[in-house]
């Protein structure tokens, strides 16, 4: 009878953790953004004659932002910034889409200008262009809890 117990217990916790993932995948905002990385990068990968290194710079701006914000992401997930206050994590994630946003910009549209009509690049051109958009709202969003959201407080 405690072996039960004891399983139920388990399976209940799993599926708890399960349920705070998925709820935790849906309300990120960056989902979308690591979708639209993770195909452009894709695209430019998969497309034949993609040696030069306009082409390899893309490559890595797509990975580097898509690795920072899974990051930020397992920080925010496992609230590592509640142990971790030497951080100042909203300005750091505000510096990171900022930075990120300028990179993917100037890779997006070098692969744009280097694309000869191959539509893999001119795909991962566009999503490249979208993933930017989607970087400039989160830097929008970033700075609105960052910055508005202390100014509040000080106020108050």
């Amino acid at each position: 009878m405690a072996n039960t117990k004891r399983t139920s217990e388990g399976h209940s916790q799993a599926a708890g953790w399960r349920q705070k993932m998925k709820t935790a995948l849906q309300r990120s905002p960056a989902s979308g953004l690591q979708v639209t990385l993770l195909i452009a990068f894709i695209c430019v990968r998969s497309s034949p004659l993609t040696g030069y290194s306009a082409y390899r710079y893309f490559e890595v701006v797509t990975i580097c932002n898509l690795i920072m914000i899974l990051a930020f992401y397992l920080v925010h997930l496992f609230r590592l910034y509640r142990r971790l206050t030497c951080i100042s994590w909203p300005l750091s994630e505000l510096l990171h889409y900022l930075i990120g946003t300028l990179l993917l910009l100037i890779a997006s549209i070098v692969v744009a200008s280097n694309s000869y009509s191959q539509s893999g690049v001119v795909a991962g051109a566009i999503f490249g262009f979208v993933a930017t958009f989607l970087c400039l709202a989160s830097v929008w969003l970033s700075y609105k809890i960052s910055c508005v959201t202390q100014s509040t407080d000080a106020a108050v």
